[in-house]
């Protein structure tokens, strides 16, 4: 039989079971809070080391592209630096209109930002090459603004590898010099003088090559 007191002897046990436990489960829910604490701080510093090489990553390409697009801009102008204009008001080109030395002389006006004159230019080189040992000599004169001598005249000449003579016509009096050129001459380019000492001929117009050629035969008669 239990006794009084060994029923509350129990009780304590039982009591101080429980308070063990509750002990336990609260340090076991401590452990676990550590431990997550813990594991989530890693992780956040993981987070932050990603995104800090990420970072550093993009940094690095945004500095290669930014020196690439640096070298490629030197490297421009390097490769143009060799390139000298020959630069005249009218008064200085005239004389190319007035040579009279027997040679059949193509002079085709032109410039980078005119898409006729640079479709057609081609054909202006396969003349010189093909007719330069028959006294044929062409001169391209361009028309270019003055600001776009380095930015588009010059990488121009460098990237077509232009064979024939190439000057620049910069005379902003054109009211002026276009009607000496020739009378007719609207001012619209392409256009294109081609003459053998007095005998001469103008073209405000585009040309094929067959055209272009068959014009400069009738010089060389």
């Amino acid at each position: 039989m239990f006794t009084g007191s060994n029923i509350e002897m129990k009780i304590v046990i039982h009591k101080t079971k429980l308070h063990f436990l509750y002990k336990s489960l609260l340090n076991c829910r401590k452990c676990k809070e550590v431990l997550i604490n813990f594991m989530l701080m890693k992780l956040n510093v993981l987070i932050v080391v990603i995104l800090l090489m990420t970072s550093c990553k993009k940094n690095s390409k945004t500095a290669g592209v930014i020196k690439e697009s640096t070298n490629e801009v030197v490297e421009k102008e390097i490769k143009t630096s060799d390139i000298e204009l020959e630069i005249y008001d009218y008064a200085g080109f005239e004389k190319f209109l007035n040579s009279k030395n027997g040679k059949v002389y193509v002079i085709n006006f032109w410039a980078t930002w005119c898409a006729p004159c640079v479709r057609e230019l081609p054909y202006f080189e396969k003349l010189n090459a093909e007719y330069k040992n028959d006294n044929v000599e062409v001169i391209l004169v361009s028309l270019d603004f003055p600001h776009l001598y380095d930015k588009k005249l010059k990488p121009f000449i460098k990237e077509k590898k232009l064979a024939s003579k190439v000057i620049v016509l910069d005379d902003v009096d054109m009211n002026t010099w276009i009607p000496k050129v020739d009378e007719k001459w609207s001012g619209s380019i392409p256009a294109t003088v081609i003459y053998k000492n007095d005998n001469r001929r103008f073209y405000e117009q585009s040309f094929n090559y067959e055209e272009l050629q068959n014009e400069v035969k009738q010089f060389l008669k």
